[in-house]
């Protein structure tokens, strides 16, 4: 039975009117999230932005506490992101694709490109730094069985020596191995390689890296503090070894047959 509010209106009616208007309220305010980081957008050729914010365009800013004392983080972040980079477009177009005009490697284009990620160590659920490495740690060792990469040369992608394995630096969060400390006489330096990117050749005892070349250890980045790693650390080593995949041989970056 309709309970009648007027001759033309009831509470069924009254429902449907109330369902629309929440499902209007609930797209403007899912678009108005979804635009709460990368807005407004850039045209590509210019730089002039193309989406400028209002009301029902951009979200209002948000705060987040930290962990462990780290203050408060607000999104969307203030300013935009420097576009000047060490690479050229090949063509006048938009999204024509950019070639390095340096060491793509180092200055950190395409796939070697990285984030300013804080610098200071990522933590544990204890507010412990969840990297350190395995030779001043007594609670962890290698498990019986598996193979101990210590003391093992290294190999490059060209198959020549770089240096030695020296320590393993390890996420005592998940258990496993995150680095390679390689004394490396080419660097003239101890440098920090990833270890999803290593391949470890029980039969010859060495550890091969086919990211990078021998000749491209000397610019792998080093960490910033003494016995840390930190966030902004682990970015540029990974950043620059994932990099090596395209830029480390001109071969890499033809199209495969």
């Amino acid at each position: 039975m309709n309970i009648l509010i007027t001759p033309y209106i009831d509470v069924a009616l009254l429902t449907v009117y109330a369902f629309f208007l929440f499902f209007l309220g609930l797209v403007v305010y899912l678009r108005r999230e979804d635009r709460r980081e990368g807005y407004p957008l850039e045209d590509e050729m210019t730089g002039r932005l193309d989406t400028p914010g209002g009301v029902l365009l951009q979200a209002d800013p948000k705060s987040f506490r930290l962990p462990f004392g780290h203050g408060i983080a607000t999104t969307p972040t203030k300013g935009r992101e420097p576009v000047d980079i060490a690479a050229r477009r090949i063509d006048r177009f938009a999204g024509a694709p950019y070639a390095p005009t340096g060491d793509p490697l180092v200055d950190g284009v395409g796939p070697a490109a990285w984030a300013e990620r804080a610098k200071r160590p990522d933590l544990d659920w204890e507010g412990h730094p969840r990297l350190m490495p395995l030779g001043v740690s007594d609670d962890f060792w290698i498990a019986r069985g598996d193979p101990d990469p210590r003391g093992w040369p290294v190999v490059a992608s060209d198959g020549r020596h770089v240096g030695d394995v020296t320590d393993l630096w390890i996420d005592r969060a998940d258990r496993l191995i995150r680095y390679l400390a390689v004394s490396s006489g080419i660097a003239g330096h101890t440098v920090l390689a990833p270890m999803f990117m290593a391949t470890v050749d029980r039969r010859h005892r060495r550890v091969v890296i086919d990211a990078i070349n021998s000749d491209q250890f000397r610019n792998v980045p080093a960490p910033q503090g003494d016995g840390v790693l930190t966030l902004y650390d682990e970015e540029r080593i990974q950043a620059y070894f994932g990099g090596g995949y395209l830029y480390a041989h001109r071969d890499r970056q033809e199209p495969f047959l």
